[in-house]
Order: C-alpha cells, then sequence, then structure tokens
C-alpha cells in the first residue's frame, strides 16, 4: 500500500485530499482493495464487418486510448501479430507532448499506444476486440481506475477511412447487443498525430511487474488476455527496448 501511495505519479494524479481519503479507505479494508482489481476482462463478440488484408499490406498500424499508457501498451506486446507497441500520447499539439504536461489534463492529448501489426497474421478488427474486452472498460468517461481526467479517455485513432468504419461500426455492434451495463463512451478521432512518450514510460508493465499500480490495473489485464485469447496469447512481449535497466 504505501508503494502506491507514496508513488509521484499516483499523488500527482488524484492529488492531496484525494490521496488521504484513499489512505484512510486502504487502512479500513486492510489491503483488501488492492487485491481487487478495477479492469475485469468481457468475452464480446468478433467485429461483423472485417476487411481482409490486401498481398500488398505488410504492416498496419492502429493507435487507441485507453487510460494509462502502460496496461494498453502491456496487454497488446502480449499479442500475437504485434511487431511494435508504443506508448505516447494523442490529441495535443508537439510541444505539450511530455508527461508533466499531458498530466495536467488541459493539452487536448490522451495517453495512448501505437500498435503495428500483421494483417495478416492479426487483424485490426482483433485489435479492437482485445481493446474493448481487455485492455480497458471503455464504458468510462474520462477515467480508468483510479486515473482521473481528459489524458485517460477512452478513445480510437484511425490512420485512414476504413479503420474509421471499422471502429463506428463495431462500437454500434456492441452497443445494441448490450455486451457493456452502459454504453460504450469511446471516441473515433481522425487525423491525430502520435507522439512516442519518454523512454522511462516504454516496457513500463513488463521492466516493473511488482509496481503496486502494476499488480492492481495492469497484470490481470494480461490474464484476461491469456483466458479470453489463447491462440493470439504469447507469453514473451515485443519490448521497445530489448534491455533496459529498471528505473
Amino acid at each position: 500500500m504505501s508503494q502506491l501511495l507514496e508513488s509521484p505519479r499516483f499523488r500527482r494524479r488524484v492529488g492531496p485530499l484525494r490521496t488521504l481519503i484513499i489512505a484512510a479507505t486502504l487502512l479500513l479494508t486492510a489491503g483488501v482493495a488492492l487485491r481487487v482489481s478495477p479492469s475485469v476482462a468481457r468475452a464480446i463478440p468478433a467485429p461483423a464487418l472485417a476487411e481482409p488484408a490486401t498481398q500488398q499490406m505488410t504492416s498496419e498500424v492502429a493507435i487507441v486510448a485507453g487510460g494509462c499508457f502502460w496496461g494498453v501498451q502491456g496487454v497488446f506486446q502480449h499479442v500475437e501479430g504485434v511487431t511494435s507497441a508504443i506508448s505516447g500520447y494523442v490529441g495535443g499539439t508537439r510541444d505539450a507532448a511530455q508527461y508533466e504536461t499531458v498530466s495536467t489534463g488541459t493539452t487536448g492529448h490522451a495517453e495512448a499506444v501505437q500498435i503495428t501489426f500483421d494483417p495478416h497474421r492479426i487483424s485490426y478488427g482483433r485489435i479492437l476486440q482485445i481493446y474493448f474486452s481487455v485492455a480497458h472498460d471503455p464504458t468510462e468517461i474520462n477515467r480508468q481506475g483510479p486515473d482521473v481526467g481528459t489524458q485517460y479517455r477512452s478513445a480510437i485513432f484511425p490512420a485512414n477511412q476504413g479503420q474509421a468504419r471499422a471502429a463506428e461500426a463495431y462500437i454500434a455492434q456492441l452497443n445494441e447487443a448490450r455486451v457493456f451495463p452502459a454504453g460504450i463512451a469511446t471516441g473515433i478521432e481522425p487525423g491525430r498525430e502520435f507522439y512516442p512518450a519518454e523512454a522511462y514510460h516504454q516496457d513500463y508493465l513488463t521492466r516493473n511487474p511488482t509496481n503496486r499500480y502494476i499488480a492492481v490495473n495492469d497484470l490481470p489485464k494480461i490474464e484476461g488476455l491469456k483466458r479470453l485469447f489463447p491462440e493470439l496469447y504469447r507469453a514473451a512481449p515485443v519490448l521497445v527496448a530489448v534491455s533496459q535497466p529498471p528505473n
């Protein structure tokens, strides 16, 4: 518990008053809250609209946002067919694309992940299925778990009109099927540029598996991926840095 409450990232996100309230709650519950993940993987149907890859397509890029990029990156680094997953910022200007500034929630940026994948091994539709079912809760508005602010919004940044159509159709399909207890809040924001995050944010889940924030909020997502998509799960993640010392 102390590791979570003493984390500068945690304190900066929730503020001093909320930190005190959370600390009191955790003490009253004797640590039970730390064993309950705010993210629960959910089985959902695959997209009905799927555009097959052409022979000319050897690589495709998807950009999604769903709360803290540590967990979203960690999930897709364990997906077969993904060749790269980079944490970064989307939605604001280049000058504002730095963690301390984005954390103010005033830049228009969202913490996001740029996913490069082989469309002959995994489709864009399957990327979206994992995104909605495992990587985050798409019904949350401007928050995920303990993280609150527009920088933690649920959003898809399509690279082209085909991706935009696929995302719009899938959101409509999931809402119609009512697979979530509330409507999907995920926005679709085309024409946005991706800016990679600082090096210390890359591969954070892999490098810090005992970090309390990671253990509570993000490792359950990896377990959800293994359980719901065993055919797409790979044990060895594809990392931004092959070797990088821990923080």
